[in-house]
Protein backbone atom coordinates (compact mmCIF):
# COMPACT_ATOMS: atom_id res chain seq x y z
CA UNK A 1 0.00 0.00 0.00
CA UNK A 2 1.55 3.59 -0.45
CA UNK A 3 2.13 5.66 1.62
CA UNK A 4 -0.94 8.12 0.20
CA UNK A 5 -3.29 5.20 0.55
CA UNK A 6 -2.25 4.27 3.76
CA UNK A 7 -2.83 8.05 5.03
CA UNK A 8 -6.17 7.93 3.71
CA UNK A 9 -7.09 5.08 5.25
CA UNK A 10 -5.87 5.84 8.77
CA UNK A 11 -8.48 9.51 8.28
CA UNK A 12 -11.35 7.51 7.01
CA UNK A 13 -10.92 5.17 9.78
CA UNK A 14 -9.66 8.10 12.61
CA UNK A 15 -13.10 10.49 11.08
CA UNK A 16 -15.48 7.29 11.30
CA UNK A 17 -14.75 6.18 14.56
CA UNK A 18 -15.20 10.14 16.27
CA UNK A 19 -18.48 10.15 14.77
CA UNK A 20 -19.55 6.84 15.70
CA UNK A 21 -18.23 7.94 19.41
CA UNK A 22 -20.40 11.46 18.75
CA UNK A 23 -23.35 9.01 17.86
CA UNK A 24 -23.41 6.90 20.24
CA UNK A 25 -22.27 9.22 23.48
CA UNK A 26 -19.93 8.16 26.03
CA UNK A 27 -17.52 6.43 23.41
CA UNK A 28 -14.47 8.65 23.17
CA UNK A 29 -10.87 6.49 22.85
CA UNK A 30 -8.30 8.83 21.34
CA UNK A 31 -7.18 8.89 18.52
CA UNK A 32 -5.28 5.93 18.04
CA UNK A 33 -8.61 4.30 19.78
CA UNK A 34 -10.75 6.08 17.02
CA UNK A 35 -8.87 4.82 14.12
CA UNK A 36 -9.27 1.08 15.91
CA UNK A 37 -12.98 1.89 15.93
CA UNK A 38 -13.67 2.90 12.73
CA UNK A 39 -11.38 0.31 11.02
CA UNK A 40 -12.85 -2.41 12.83
CA UNK A 41 -16.28 -0.87 12.00
CA UNK A 42 -15.64 -0.40 8.65
CA UNK A 43 -14.72 -4.71 8.24
CA UNK A 44 -18.04 -4.97 10.66
CA UNK A 45 -20.49 -3.01 8.12
CA UNK A 46 -18.86 -5.05 5.17
CA UNK A 47 -20.54 -8.49 6.71
CA UNK A 48 -23.09 -7.24 7.89
CA UNK A 49 -24.94 -4.24 5.06
CA UNK A 50 -24.87 -6.76 2.55
CA UNK A 51 -26.46 -9.72 4.35
CA UNK A 52 -29.60 -7.01 4.93
CA UNK A 53 -29.45 -5.70 0.85
CA UNK A 54 -27.89 -2.29 2.16
CA UNK A 55 -25.67 -1.05 -0.72
CA UNK A 56 -23.62 2.56 0.10
CA UNK A 57 -21.87 4.54 -2.98
CA UNK A 58 -18.52 4.86 -3.67
CA UNK A 59 -16.00 7.32 -2.73
CA UNK A 60 -14.03 8.85 0.56
CA UNK A 61 -17.81 9.96 1.68
CA UNK A 62 -19.11 6.63 0.74
CA UNK A 63 -16.39 4.89 3.03
CA UNK A 64 -16.78 7.11 5.69
CA UNK A 65 -20.66 6.72 6.01
CA UNK A 66 -20.03 2.74 5.67
CA UNK A 67 -17.26 2.54 8.46
CA UNK A 68 -19.40 4.90 10.68
CA UNK A 69 -22.25 2.54 10.58
CA UNK A 70 -19.93 -0.01 11.02
CA UNK A 71 -18.43 1.77 13.82
CA UNK A 72 -21.83 2.75 15.74
CA UNK A 73 -22.95 -1.23 15.15
CA UNK A 74 -19.45 -1.99 17.08
CA UNK A 75 -19.92 0.43 20.01
CA UNK A 76 -23.29 -0.93 20.54
CA UNK A 77 -22.30 -4.14 21.31
CA UNK A 78 -19.10 -3.28 23.12
CA UNK A 79 -22.10 -1.48 24.92
CA UNK A 80 -23.87 -4.38 25.70
CA UNK A 81 -21.08 -6.81 26.98
CA UNK A 82 -19.84 -3.72 29.40
CA UNK A 83 -23.98 -3.71 30.42
CA UNK A 84 -24.00 -7.53 30.97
Amino acid sequence: MEPQGLLIFLLIGAIAGWLAGVIIKGYGFGLIGNIIVGIVGAFVAGLVLPMIGVAIGGGIPGAIIHATIGAVILLFLIGLVRRG
